[in-house]
């Protein structure tokens, strides 16, 4: 297994230097000592490979041995506007879209929550993606916007962008609009997710104000990462 870490700053000259929780995985977890390779990458989209130079109490210098050009993003833009579950689901909600290549994903305050995002929230989803770009090699990583209301999520989405609301009942599946995501492999695609209780109807009308579009996910009612799971996965299927 290739060992993979994360650098807080881009990777620009021939040096790069690991801290705090990334530093100590390879210090004190994996026990790598100078002479090992391992790869390193910024989030800007390339992967280097980088030699242990010195370990100290708290960082870890390498020397940057080679830089990749490696892309192992989807074709289109994924973005996933969810309500946030309980506990370690959070968590796994990540996980998954990393795993399955969503560019963003944007937790929502809604009506009838069981967990309101805070900005502290956001902090340990941003650790979780690193985690998970780290281990399925994805060299950029998804970005956790702001938490923020739907009404304001779903206006900020641009008309260019095909808009799917997951909302129990509506008439359209999702295999109804694979076609037209494959005449146009590019294409932005958006999903708003609510919480397990459902969105208001004044958070559901104000989406179909804005232009999304209802979509059904099946007949039974999913758990919250679930649904996250099931739209990101038929938009990478429909994808290059």
């Amino acid at each position: 297994m290739t060992l993979r870490y994360f650098v807080e700053t881009p990777i620009a000259g021939d040096t790069a230097l690991l801290g705090d929780a990334e530093a100590h995985h390879l210090a004190h977890v994996m026990r790598l000592k100078p002479g090992a390779e391992v790869v390193l990458f910024d989030g800007g989209g390339a992967e280097f490979t980088a030699r242990v130079e010195r370990v100290g109490k708290r960082d870890v210098t390498l020397a940057v041995l080679a830089r990749h050009e490696i892309d192992r993003e989807l074709s289109r833009e994924v973005t996933l506007l969810t309500a946030l579950p309980r506990g370690d689901r959070q968590k796994w909600l990540v996980e998954k879209a990393v795993e399955l290549g969503v560019a963003r994903l944007v937790p929502l305050r809604t009506e009838r929550a069981v967990v309101q995002p805070e900005a502290g929230t956001c902090e340990k989803l941003r650790r979780a993606v690193i985690e998970a770009s780290k281990q399925c090699r994805r060299n950029r990583l998804m970005q956790i916007g702001e938490p923020t209301t739907l009404a304001v999520a779903a206006a900020a989405v641009p008309t260019t962008t095909l808009r799917l609301l997951a909302e129990p009942g509506a008439a359209a599946s999702l295999a109804s609009f694979s076609a037209a995501l494959a005449a146009e492999p590019t294409r932005a695609v958006a999903f708003l997710i609510g919480p397990e209780g459902g969105c208001s109807e004044d958070e559901a009308s104000a989406a179909r104000a804005a232009g999304w579009r209802g979509v059904s996910l099946g007949a039974r009612i999913l758990r919250v990462e679930t649904a996250g799971g099931v739209c990101a996965t038929w938009a990478g299927l429909n994808s290059a």
